[in-house]
């Protein structure tokens, strides 16, 4: 049953007639008495245990027709001479109460209230535990996995397991009698896309290689749509060829394919054939001067291997605080997945550069394929399923840079998340019917590479973190087991940490970063599964390279700085906003105090969404 009252007006309107609008209100109370007594015979309409009960929304009703009462006498002692306006705010207010106290307004209000409670309990509710479960189990998929990868490669650290020690290795010896004959000819491929600021790094380098130079070509593929860097590039091929490198500067008029389109074309000239390895660098890798020699020898005396694949090491490390935790997620990559890949199952993902690939295993595979942004992964899972194994050399390192803004890095982490994804979906069927590998190293392809690491692992993190958990404080009924909150992310975090002990003291920053981080890779991941628009999308990633120490004050100069509202990301603003409220509510209802992880993780997506981390390159005038 619902029961509005009305109580006495607190002030008298000056200027309006008093006495009208009092009869006219008594006019409407005695018709409300009327409607009020023929509800009282009625059966009350709303079901208990409802959010918005007829008590509460009656309570409402009052309170809003005293705080009306008190706006009319407050507004009429302002502007005691502007009758006409008095006039029409107090009609408003009057029929504003009235649609609010009305018996089908209160009806309405009551069934939404009950329909929400039937959707809470029957159906967000149980979404919400399922979540919950799932959550847990690929979590614990995911701690499983990176405790297995942790003991190899501590194994592998204690027992000296180097690849010198596991395969045939012996280093090249001139023979005087074959001269640089006695070396095999090496193919290198240098695939770029308007390289202004680096490009000198990688052809520089490779042409400072310890080789024969009669025993080595070297391909530059320019795809550059910039003209003037296109001249540059070559020049500085032209450069090199007149002191006595074998040095081919390599353009095409369309980037088909991106860059596997480019080393595919360029793999097809007729002087390739007599080359028995390839070597791939990008544009910002400068390879040590005796990386042939550590890395050749161990296609010549296994040839079961089909590729050589060195590491990573970061100039820029130190730029900003995003390169720091950059640096830490791949060296973690870096020296427990590649390395516990290696060392078990002779295979992991090619990292698209600063390795050394036979030919013929290329061949075999059927090439470079365009199909998705990772080809680089594509090549390795066809040649692995040939029978090919792959060897990581860890201390053998490579130096390249590090995206050093945020919007480059999350064109750069959109690409390595949507392409293994797609290609997880494009190849599964092709793993299972392989004939030339074994059920193990199909289950370790399709579960440990594939599903653990490039699945679960992005959308854990999010889900888990950024939805299921915060949401969780507007749900009593939904109880997360602290092993779940606490312990497993702890483990997950501690060993992620192992690769980069000098940026221990990051860790916290590291958490909160991956989290937002999440929210593109999750994203993505999903993008590749349904190939969704952005499937095949490929954004060269932004490289500064001598700028970082040369041209960094007189190219800010030259450039207009951004404006505010260009580096504001409105996604990571909504998902700052929902943690905030999810934050609120949790401090002030809940007692299992998730704020104070949700507080910290909603500045985050703030800080990011604002632009505040990374650097900034100024838009050009």
């Amino acid at each position: 049953m619902v029961i509005f009252k009305k109580e006495p007006a607190v002030t008298r309107l000056s200027v309006i007639s008093t006495q009208a609008l009092a009869e006219s209100r008594g006019g409407r109370e005695r018709e409300r008495e009327e409607e009020e007594e023929e509800e009282e015979e009625e059966e009350p309409r709303v079901m208990e245990g409802t959010i918005i009960t007829s008590h509460s929304l009656a309570e409402l009703c009052e309170n809003y027709f005293t705080l009306r009462h008190f706006s009319v006498g407050s507004y009429n002692t302002s502007v005691c001479n502007a009758g006409s306006v008095s006039t029409t705010v107090a009609r408003y207010i009057d029929r504003t109460y009235d649609l609010l106290s009305s018996p089908s307004t209160a009806e309405a209000l009551s069934r939404v209230a009950a329909v929400f409670e039937v959707v809470r309990a029957g159906v967000l509710v149980p979404l919400l535990k399922v979540a919950v479960v799932l959550c847990l189990i690929m979590s614990v998929m995911l701690v499983i996995e990176k405790l297995s990868m942790a003991i190899i490669a501590l194994y592998v650290k204690v027992f000296r397991r180097t690849p010198e020690k596991i395969y045939k290795w012996a280093p090249l010896s001139q023979d005087p009698e074959l001269g640089s004959l006695s070396h095999p000819m090496v193919l290198i491929q240098i695939p770029m896309f308007n390289e202004r600021e680096v490009y000198q790094i990688s052809i520089g380098a490779v042409c400072k290689l310890v080789w024969p130079h009669d025993r080595l070509i070297i391909q530059v593929l320019d795809d550059s749509t910039d003209l003037s860097t296109r001249e540059l590039v070559q020049e500085e091929c032209q450069k090199w060829s007149n002191k006595g490198r074998n040095i081919h500067y390599i353009s095409r008029d369309n980037r088909n394919g991106y860059k596997a389109g480019a080393m595919k074309e360029a793999m097809d000239l007729d002087y390739v054939k007599k080359c028995d390895y390839v070597a791939i660098f990008d544009a910002d890798h400068e390879p040590p001067p005796d990386f042939l020699l550590r890395a050749i020898p161990f296609l010549m005396h296994n040839s079961d291997i089909a590729l050589v694949q060195a590491r990573w090491k970061f100039v820029n490390a130190n730029e900003c605080i995003m390169t720091r935790i950059q640096e830490m997620s791949l060296n973690y990559h870096f020296k427990m997945e590649q390395q516990s890949g290696s060392s078990t199952m002779a295979f992991f993902g090619f990292n698209g550069t600063a390795g050394v690939w036979r030919i013929q295993a290329i061949n075999e595979a059927e090439g470079w394929k365009e199909r998705t942004t990772v080809e680089d992964m594509d090549l390795a899972v066809r040649a692995s399923l040939q029978g090919w194994k792959f060897v990581y050399i860890g201390d053998l390192k490579v130096k390249s840079e590090l995206p050093s803004s945020y919007k480059a890095y999350r064109y750069q982490q959109h690409r390595w998340s949507c392409g293994p994804a797609n290609l997880f979906k494009k190849m599964t069927i092709d793993i299972i019917m392989a004939k030339k590998v074994s059920l193990l190293k199909k289950l370790f392809l399709l579960y440990n590479f594939f599903f653990a690491r490039r699945i679960i692992s992005h959308n854990v993190t999010f889900l888990f973190y950024c939805i299921v958990i915060p949401f969780s404080s507007f749900f009593p009924e939904v109880i997360i087991p602290k092993w779940g909150v606490f312990y497993i992310p702890t483990v997950i975090t501690i060993l992620n940490s192992i690769g980069t002990p000098r940026s221990l003291h990051l860790i916290i920053i590291w958490i909160f970063f991956e989290n937002v981080m999440s929210l593109h890779r999750c994203k993505a991941v999903f993008i590749g599964l349904f190939e969704a628009g952005r499937v095949n999308e490929w954004v060269v990633t932004e490289k500064l390279g001598k700028a970082l120490k040369t041209k960094q004050v007189s190219t800010a100069a030259k450039r207009s700085p951004n404006k505010f509202w260009q580096r504001c990301l409105f996604l990571e603003l909504g998902m700052a906003v929902v943690l905030l409220i999810c934050a609120l509510y949790n401090f002030i209802y809940r007692s299992n105090q998730y704020f104070i992880f949700i507080f910290p993780l909603s500045l985050s997506y703030f800080l990011m969404g604002f632009g505040f981390v990374g650097t900034h390159i100024p838009a050009a005038k």
